[in-house]
């Protein structure tokens, strides 16, 4: 097992950035000098002059963090204490447009860690099995591990599958010999579940369905409690929001956004299930398709593939969409202006922020969709990341959604909108599906993602620590999500296989590959 990444002195808060990065004057913010010290300015001096006295750099009085760098003249020249100037205000100038900014300290990279993941073909893997006759397992399109167990709790890992239902599974390590535990079977649909999410306190469980609806389910009876209506299409995605249990916000194939309100718009019977409308709804949040030809046809929304909540910020939601690489974050709190309450127009909701640029054309001619998103945490935080539809991995800053790196691998695919992608709960680490006939997971080091390049588009994909490719389940994976020290991948043959960090079973694996590959799957 992994030491917890508190304890540990690696696993720091930090985001780093790569000092070799260049930047546009208009960047940098100006040094702010005072007009009345009563101490005469300092004429700047050229390249090639010699310093006549001992040089010392110290930040703006209003900055918190002093800088304060004291060199020897015998042993550096003058030209690196210019080279700390331009430091310190690069830095500056990256927290002034948003960028993450911290310590300039590399973290030790975690590769050798994920490299040890392995997963035993008797106690790792679990079935989805039918509700049907004519088949035996079914396949699973989503999963979602509680929140106590991402907080090192029993980790309990909720299944979704084609057929609506969901199971729940216990993942605990067990010996080989092992029964599998009990698992927890509800049927909240007739329909596929396209994504599942856990509340704050791990007592509800909210799916979204091909049947356009978005049910809320209990845990511990195993009851349907409320049932959520506004799309007019497939439901792809849904979140809670991390501050108020009673709000969620779902996002579909039509375009919408819609935010519900558990404690509102009952539109049933006491005897029936509770059906509720949303409370807020955005359309066509990512832009609508073209119209083309002669034919009057009204033109398409294009659907929303994946939202968040960001951590930092309760009343905002972040979105992206099946066509391009552009992010939107909305303000989802009303404005509470008198005359737009008089109006009988509906309020139009825009999106705060945008991505400026779209990263999926700098490496083709089209632009591409976005798959899935997850945000950092620990040493990614500050950052989001997202899959995209040509098989690459993009990571934006946050809150500004500006597109800063990206990187892949070379069997990587993801031309589906089924795969996912989730970050592990120390922040370190990042899974992903793929849509190859030979189903793999990929395990990406994303402790040093917050090191930009030096220009986005030259030199911005090369990875930053190499991506590890796990041969795990026949067909494509598509769902994939961590808990404490294990990931989870659900693949097209039914079946959902844990990863666990084992140097020692690792190692043997590796001497003993002829033996071990009957037993074991391990990284090539």
């Amino acid at each position: 097992m992994l030491d917890s990444p508190e304890r540990s002195d690696i696993f720091s808060n930090t985001t780093n950035v790569r000092e070799s990065l260049h930047f546009h004057a208009s960047q940098l913010p100006t040094p702010v000098t005072p007009l009345d010290d009563g101490k005469p300015k300092r004429r700047i001096s050229h390249s090639d002059e010699t310093p006549t006295k001992r040089p010392r750099l110290m930040a703006a009085e209003s900055s918190k963090d002093t800088i304060d760098v004291d060199v020897e003249m015998d042993d550096v020249a003058a030209v690196k204490t210019r080279g700390c100037r331009r430091i310190a205000f690069r830095k500056l100038g990256l927290a002034s447009n948003g960028y993450p900014t911290g310590s300039s300290r590399m973290l030790l990279p975690s590769r050798n860690i994920l490299q040890s993941f392995v997963s035993s073909h008797t106690s790792d893997v679990f079935k989805c099995h039918s509700r049907s006759e004519d088949s035996f397992v079914t396949p699973p399109y989503a999963c979602a591990y509680s929140n106590g167990a991402k907080r090192g709790g029993v980790p309990l890992l909720a299944v979704a599958t084609e057929q609506g239902s969901i199971n729940i599974l216990d993942t605990t390590k067990r010996k080989e010999w092992d029964c599998e535990p009990a698992r927890v079977t509800l049927e909240p649909h007739d329909n596929g579940i396209f994504d599942v999410k856990w509340n704050a306190d791990d007592t509800l469980l909210a799916t979204a369905s091909g049947d356009k609806s978005t049910r809320i389910s209990s845990v511990e009876t195993q009851q349907l409690l409320s049932i959520l209506d506004g799309h007019t299409s497939t439901v792809k995605c849904v979140a809670w929001d991390p501050t108020h249990r009673d709000l969620l916000t779902t996002g579909g194939r039509d375009g919408m956004l819609c935010m519900y309100d558990l404690r509102v718009n009952n539109l049933s019977d006491e005897d029936e299930i509770p059906a509720r409308r949303p409370v807020i709804t955005i359309t066509a949040a990512h832009g609508q398709d073209k119209a083309g030809g002669r034919q009057k046809i009204r033109p398409l929304p294009r659907g929303v593939t994946s939202i968040l909540y960001p951590d930092d910020r309760p009343h905002g939601l972040v979105s992206s969409g099946s066509f391009d690489g552009i992010l939107n974050y909305w303000d989802l709190r009303l404005p509470s202006d008198k005359a737009l309450k008089r109006s009988p127009k509906k309020p139009s909701f825009k999106p705060l922020f945008s991505s400026a640029v779209d990263p999926t054309t700098f490496h083709g001619a089209r632009c591409r969709g976005i798959t899935s998103m997850s945000q950092g945490s620990g040493p990614s935080a500050g950052l989001l990341f997202a899959l995209g539809a040509d098989s690459r991995l993009y990571t934006y800053s946050y809150p500004t959604l500006t597109p800063l790196r990206t990187e892949t691998h070379r069997n990587l695919q993801t031309n589906s909108f089924y795969v996912r992608l989730a970050t592990s709960p120390c922040g370190r680490w990042l899974a992903s599906g793929s849509t190859s006939r030979a189903g793999s997971l990929f395990l990406f080091d994303i402790s040093n993602a917050g090191r930009i390049a030096e220009s986005y588009g030259m030199g911005a994909d090369e990875p930053v620590s190499p991506a590890l490719r796990f041969p795990a389940q026949a067909g494509e994976i598509g769902a994939v999500d961590w808990a404490r020290d294990m990931v989870a991948s659900c693949a097209d043959d039914g079946t959902v296989r844990i990863w666990r960090p084992d140097l020692d079973m690792y190692q043997n694996c590796v001497a003993n590959s002829e033996e071990r590959k009957w037993e074991w799957l391990w990284s090539t």
